[in-house]
């Protein structure tokens, strides 16, 4: 592979090379492949649930605390370069795409298959979002679904606002090329996307969407509604830096997903994308290891 270069949080240098992009349930219908992409699809229910495996549900439910944002900048580093090799050797027998872009310059600097398709889990959650705040529903629980990743939430607002129309009105908007409504129009998770298409939504939700949002990324819980801990990737390997993000995880045979994404750095500089799938052998705990070092990498 080539070796690839590029800047990266706060003079931070990564390399980057183009081409090919990345909540629950069993999937029953699996969607057509997306050429040269060799994933295999899980899907998402609204009944099903992943029994998350990192550490047990805690008996009390966990506090909706913010995180704290840093008030000084990280320091500058040396440039580090990453190899989409080596990413994809940390991802052992599953498939990694990752995308970081820098909003100062505003250009990606790091783009590994950053068209591979892959399901959505809860990053529909942000289509959803969008949508409806657009309509003046009740932002309290837009921002609750998105910081605990509520399920529930998420399903409700699905059937009352749309379902896949959600998808494909905004696919138009924003210019999602590889971004597909689910085959099943009542698994949300199922919907298909690609991490350029993901840089793309949080560039529009950034420029163009209500405040609610991003203080509800902000404000992610270390555990989702499910009891899932959903600070692996961005949060576990930020290492001070202020970040904001939406996770995704599903399950099961014959893959798990794991997404992390979201905006990291002093004014939201850089958007981070990281999507995965895991043979299904691979624990919760250790996909959420691999996540996190590929953001590590990322970072140098």
């Amino acid at each position: 592979m080539r070796k690839l270069s590029g800047i990266f949080l706060v003079g931070l240098c990564v390399g980057a090379i183009g081409a090919v992009a990345i909540t629950i349930g069993h999937g029953a219908v699996r969607p057509p492949r997306a050429s040269a992409a060799t994933e295999a699809v899980t899907t998402m229910s609204e009944s099903a649930r992943p029994s998350p495996e990192p550490t047990p549900t805690p008996s009390a439910p966990p506090k909706e605390t913010p995180q704290e944002t840093p008030k000084e900048s990280a320091k500058e580093q040396p440039p580090s370069k990453v190899d989409a090799a080596e990413l994809d050797r940390l991802v052992a027998g599953g498939e990694v795409s990752a995308v970081v872009f820098d909003r100062q310059s505003g250009a990606a600097t790091l783009s590994v298959h950053a068209d591979r398709a892959y399901t959505s889990a809860s990053l529909v959650k942000l289509l959803i979002a969008l949508t409806v705040l657009d309509r003046g529903g009740p932002t309290a629980d837009v921002q609750r679904m998105l910081s605990r990743s509520d399920d529930d939430l998420a399903s409700r607002f699905w059937s009352a606002y749309g379902g896949p129309a959600i998808v494909t009105a905004w696919a138009k908007k924003i210019g999602l090329g590889g971004t597909r409504a689910p085959a099943d129009p009542g698994r949300w998770g199922d919907t298909r996307i690609t991490a350029k298409d993901v840089v793309k939504i949080y560039q529009y939700v950034l420029a163009h969407a209500p405040a609610a949002i991003m203080s509800a990324l902000r404000a992610a819980t270390e555990r989702g509604s499910d009891g899932f801990r959903q600070y692996f990737g961005i949060p576990d390997a930020a290492g001070g830096r202020p970040w904001a993000v939406k996770q995704g995880w599903s399950c099961c045979a014959p893959t798990r997903m794991l997404h992390t994404s979201g905006v990291l750095g002093e004014d939201d500089r850089y958007i981070v994308v990281v999507l995965t799938e895991h043979p299904a052998s691979v624990s919760y705990a250790t996909a959420s290891k691999r996540v996190t070092a590929v953001v590590s990498a990322l970072l140098g």
